[in-house]
């Protein structure tokens, strides 16, 4: 048994939470989250709290009962309070800027970038070179937001690209001049 699958998943207020087959959905004020689930485990809805179990006794289910406790857990915080990511531009003359549903970025090529926001994310962009990519969906926010990482991915010299807001940067030390 998982040390993770066996915590049950408080519901808050406000949220409700349905299981019918293999899918559980999860309806709050931002919105609304379905996730497929395997048939190695059960999930069930139990006195305010999502109670996940294992069916049968292999590796793959044991990994599962984790797995899918987890993701149950981050769609009911996604659809009470939801997600943020926050990127930091660094560079002479690197920004962004959105227009409507496309993210403009200026990154130091020749010509700028132009990267479509997916439905269901929220980005903002400010002067000081921060865009923050909010939204209810833990995966979707984290997966746009590292593509938006690697169009520029930060350089070790200078420090220069597009960093996470609490990612560090080990700083290299350049060239010396010999005498």
């Amino acid at each position: 048994m998982s040390k993770i699958g066996k915590l049950p998943v408080a519901i808050p207020a406000g949220v409700t939470v349905t299981v019918s087959g293999n899918t559980v959905a999860v309806k709050g004020p931002k919105g609304e989250l379905k996730q497929d689930f395997a048939s190695d485990v059960k999930v069930e809805v139990k006195d305010n709290e999502v109670v996940v179990d294992v069916l049968k006794d292999t590796k793959q289910a044991n990994a599962f009962h984790g797995l899918y406790r987890n993701l149950i857990h981050n769609m009911v915080v996604g659809v009470t309070t939801g997600f943020t990511k926050t990127l930091v531009i660094t560079g002479v003359g690197y920004r962004a800027e959105v227009q409507g549903k496309i993210l403009m970025l200026n990154l130091g090529f020749s010509n700028d970038i132009f990267v479509t926001i997916p439905e269901g994310l929220t980005v903002t962009a400010d002067a000081q070179g921060k865009v923050a990519i909010s939204g209810i969906d833990k995966q979707l926010v984290g997966e746009f937001s590292a593509q938006i990482r690697k169009l520029r991915m930060p350089e070790p010299y200078k420090g220069k690209g597009i960093r996470y807001d609490n990612e560090v940067i080990r700083r290299k030390v350049g060239k010396t001049g010999v005498k």
